[in-house]
């Protein structure tokens, strides 16, 4: 499953790459996740009311914290995928589930 994400993302970062005469190398990788994370926070932060709104409503606020949320998990399968790391294998070990089995129903997040 994750591997299967990670190469669909990476089908559209070296597309996007070519287009844009983009470097991809090792130091990209990174540097783009902590991008990705910094424009995370900035959304939660607009979101909470920790930063200005810029005139959004609550729904375009929470479009935008799962937009960068979508541009995070996309680096973070693309490091991994650079890496040629094993997250289905890291997820068993350090959080003790299978990432592709049935997920039980989750009692709604606290907000």
């Amino acid at each position: 499953m994750l591997q299967e994400l990670a190469l669909r993302f990476e089908t559209a970062s070296v597309t996007y790459a070519e287009a844009h005469a983009v470097e991809r190398d090792a130091d990209w990788f990174l540097m783009k996740l902590m991008e990705e994370a910094g424009e995370v926070v900035q959304a939660a932060n607009r979101l909470s009311g920790r930063s200005r709104r810029k005139g959004l409503d609550e729904s375009e606020l929470r479009r935008c914290l799962a937009d960068e949320t979508a541009d995070l998990l996309g680096h973070v399968l693309l490091l991994a995928h650079h890496h040629r790391l094993d997250l289905q294998a890291a997820i068993m070990r350090k959080w003790r589930f299978a990432p592709e089995e049935p997920t039980p129903a989750l009692p709604p997040a606290d907000r």
